[in-house]
């Protein structure tokens, strides 16, 4: 149904210019002697057959046309119209930063962007009034509104779930949707991991959602997905990567395309691991605490060593556990860590003998895990100095209570 537009006399030079600029293009297009460029999309199922949807390659286009279409008087008109609406200011401003030359973010961030969106809808550049008017609708909504909708999301590989998993507000890890990134990037299917899509630990995403204020940052997202990798890691021994690059969109309409940081987008040798619903409790919860190494050194040395040490080889991945170790629990791990991670005296002594070769620089008794379950216990503790306390305490006889709650992780 039609809605009447909030801003009539925008919406006509808006109209006009994207009317112009489509009998412009295809007019490109014919004295060429070519047609729109199109990608082959393949959309694998994992439980049905693989389909196939031709999609023209209008955002190419219509880009690289761009310069050409800045000087024409429909688009000069446009921009007049455009200055004096205070709201269009703040909405370029957010879309295309505050360091942009005013007309050039008007121009790219609502000019084009309307047309690349029409001509999406189109199909091309045969002119459909609805279709206009939809995006149009969306553009207002956008312009008018006094809070904006920003979303990152990035492919994952090594892991597996059964249902989207909350990880804490606006973060979660879910089954990817069929075609939601080809929608905004025809070109995402060669941005994407191999495989994505298809193999069993291939499909998941993790997403970062935020309600933005009038003139607020868009979120740190490489940061924030890394730290959701970190978490995962901790929590499930999962060979977990994200990326290589993350999809931003804002309002709905494509934002960027950014690197996902190197220690979060590059796997980690081990077996692809499934996300049930206790350890994603404990990743959500280890999540919100990774925010304590930010005031602790020691424990952000801990947990940055333990992380390198899941690409290394020994004698550096050795080194690097022993000094997560040291950092996390001081020089006496091999007696402080069976005490955090076992109740049992027979386990304690299987621990604290792995730990002793790990000591003499033998890594080959399971070492690793034991340090990512104590690094799992010292963020849960909460305070890295209390904990040791404690653990001494327990060394010495004084109290039998090593920690608030056993978990196997």
């Amino acid at each position: 149904m039609s809605v009447a537009a909030r801003a009539p006399h925008l919406e006509l030079v808006l109209r006009s210019f994207t009317l112009g600029a489509f009998a412009y293009l295809l007019r490109e297009l014919a004295d060429a002697g070519e047609t729109l460029p199109f990608a082959f999309e393949e959309h694998v199922g994992r439980d049905g057959p693989a389909l196939y949807e031709y999609r023209p390659l209008v955002r190419d286009f219509v880009e690289a046309h761009a310069s050409l279409l800045r000087g024409r008087d429909d688009a000069l008109i446009a921009l007049d119209e455009l200055r004096r609406e205070p709201a269009a200011a703040i909405y370029a401003r957010a879309h295309a930063g505050p360091r942009a030359e005013e007309d050039e973010a008007l121009f790219r961030t609502v000019l084009v962007d309307l047309l690349i969106r029409t001509a999406e809808g189109c199909g091309g550049f045969d002119w459909d009034d609805d279709v206009f008017e939809r995006a149009y609708g969306e553009l207002e909504r956008s312009l008018f509104g006094e809070r904006r909708t920003y979303a990152a999301i990035a492919p994952l590989v090594g892991l597996s779930i059964g249902v989207a998993v909350e990880l804490g507000p606006g973060l979660r890890i879910r089954a990817a949707t069929d075609g939601e990134l080809a929608r905004h990037w025809p070109e995402a299917r060669r941005l994407l991991p191999d495989g994505f899509g298809r193999d069993a630990d291939r499909y998941c995403v993790v997403e970062l959602r935020a309600a933005l204020g009038s003139g607020e940052d868009v979120p740190d997202a490489p940061a924030e997905l890394a730290d959701v990798v970190s978490a995962v890691r901790l929590a499930t021994a999962a060979p977990l990567a994200a990326g290589p690059v993350l999809f931003e969109t804002l309002d709905g309409r494509p934002f960027g395309i950014r690197p996902v940081l190197p220690i979060a987008a590059t796997q980690p040798p081990g077996e692809p691991t499934r996300l049930d619903e206790f350890r994603g409790r404990l990743a959500a919860d280890l999540l919100a605490r990774l925010g304590l190494a930010d005031a602790d050194t020691t424990l952000a040395e801990a947990l940055d060593r333990w992380e390198l040490s899941l690409f290394q080889h020994d004698p550096f991945r050795s080194e690097q556990l022993r000094g997560a170790l040291v950092a996390a629990l001081g020089e006496t791990w091999a007696l402080r860590g069976p005490v955090l991670l076992e109740d049992d005296p027979a386990l304690r002594g299987r621990v604290h003998a792995s730990l002793v070769a790990l000591a003499e620089g033998d890594e080959s008794g399971g070492a690793a895990d034991i340090v990512r379950r104590v690094l799992v216990e010292a963020l849960r503790h909460g305070d890295r100095i209390v904990l040791a306390r404690t653990l001494d305490r327990v060394l010495l006889g004084q109290t039998d209570v090593a920690r608030h709650e056993r978990l196997a992780v």
